[in-house]
């Protein structure tokens, strides 16, 4: 069975863990590149990571880019979205088809 994480500030992922994930909280880069490889080496399949805590630690989720596992997924925070994970949204379907069709027209 896969296992699901998220990665955030502790206010905006601990309503996941009723949910069943995992989580994790990181305050600040260290933590969050720490967490991330930590649950990338345990086998997660899927990791949701805030945008807040993802724009501090871009190099780090590239390095998964590629790979099949795990999945890194962009979610909104507590202070809301910032746009990147809608933006990683088009980049990967516009990679995938050659066009962007979720563009609005």
């Amino acid at each position: 069975m896969y296992k699901l994480a998220v990665l955030g500030d502790r206010e905006s992922i601990l309503g996941y863990r009723t949910l069943g994930f995992d989580v994790r909280a990181c305050e600040n880069e260290e933590e969050g590149s720490d967490a991330l490889h930590s649950l990338a080496k345990e086998g997660y399949a899927v990791i949701y990571i805030t945008e807040q805590l993802a724009c501090r630690i871009e190099e780090d989720i590239a390095k998964y880019k590629d790979s099949p596992l795990p999945a890194i997924i962009l979610i909104p925070g507590k202070t809301g979205s910032l746009g990147i994970g809608m933006k990683g949204v088009h980049a990967a379907v516009e990679r995938a088809v050659g066009a962007d069709i979720l563009a609005d027209a």
